[in-house]
């Protein structure tokens, strides 16, 4: 544990008092930018876009699944991973637990990436999940909706990602070998095939039979969306990150998947 003043439980409370002060002003803050996001201007998407899904080939406006508004997570797996970006797998462990909640407040939550369905479904299998995941392959839809790249645009060193662009992606000096490329490896390409791709999240409303376009982040606009970062920032050393310390659930030690995988078994009574 790190040095930390400690004081009696009457010090704690008037320091906590003075905290849920600034805790509530963010909390409020939270609110008027939920008001502000609601109230942008809808665009209109007029491009025909054509989806795979579980359920056979779907427009945009399929993937509505018979709802009014449509929320997209953008996964990254571009089509050479071989498997699902860990940090979107991460965000998206908590999906199936609120999937069901969402769809019966007239909203479905549908991920979208490039690879072919038959990967999606393999790596879906794999990590037991069951929220609807679709297929964009040789559509526009990522690139159109900022989270994918084209080969020229990476290479040119000059990439339009989260608002900005001239954004250079591509490795810097030194740093073969590092954290990046081995976020790469994870997923079974090198770092530019993995970094053509990006994680965002887009909204969309079914309105008379049109769809339009509300809303998108990227980035940190993500923490949000990232399950275990809210209950990491109410634990007492905070996200105390000192890298890239996730993994997929199942690669963790001590997890069942990563025991069979190192040829060891668990001798105790306890699941993992």
């Amino acid at each position: 544990m790190t040095d930390h003043r400690t004081g009696t439980r009457e010090e704690w409370l008037a320091a906590r008092l003075d905290l849920l002060e600034a805790e509530k002003a963010l909390t409020r803050r939270g609110d008027e930018l939920a008001r502000r996001r609601q109230e942008l201007p809808w665009v209109r998407v007029d491009k025909e876009y054509r989806f795979e899904t579980d359920r056979g080939p779907a427009s945009l406006a399929g993937l509505f699944d018979g709802r009014s508004q449509l929320l997209v997570y953008h996964f990254m797996f571009g089509p050479d991973y071989q498997a699902g970006c860990p940090p979107c797998s991460a965000i998206a462990d908590g999906f199936d637990g609120f999937v069901v909640h969402l769809a019966h407040h007239d909203v479905t939550l549908c991920a979208v990436s490039r690879a072919p369905l038959a990967k999606l479904r393999a790596y879906k299998e794999r990590m037991g999940w069951s929220f609807p995941w679709a297929s964009s392959y040789g559509s526009d839809f990522n690139h159109d909706f900022g989270v994918a790249h084209t080969e020229e645009e990476w290479r040119s060193g000059s990439v339009s990602y989260n608002y900005r662009d001239g954004l250079d992606f591509r490795l810097p000096p030194g740093e073969e070998g590092g954290e990046l490329t081995r976020m790469a490896a994870s997923v079974g390409t090198d770092w530019e095939t993995y970094r053509r791709e990006g994680p965002g999240m887009s909204a969309f409303v079914l309105d008379d039979g049109v769809v339009h376009h509300t809303y998108s982040t990227y980035e940190r606009g993500l923490d949000a969306l990232w399950g275990m970062y809210p209950w990491l920032d109410r634990a007492p050393l905070g996200r105390n990150e000192t890298g890239l310390w996730w993994r997929r659930h199942d690669e963790y030690d001590g997890t069942a998947a990563a025991r069979a995988a190192s040829g060891t078994q668990a001798t105790g009574g306890g699941s993992a």
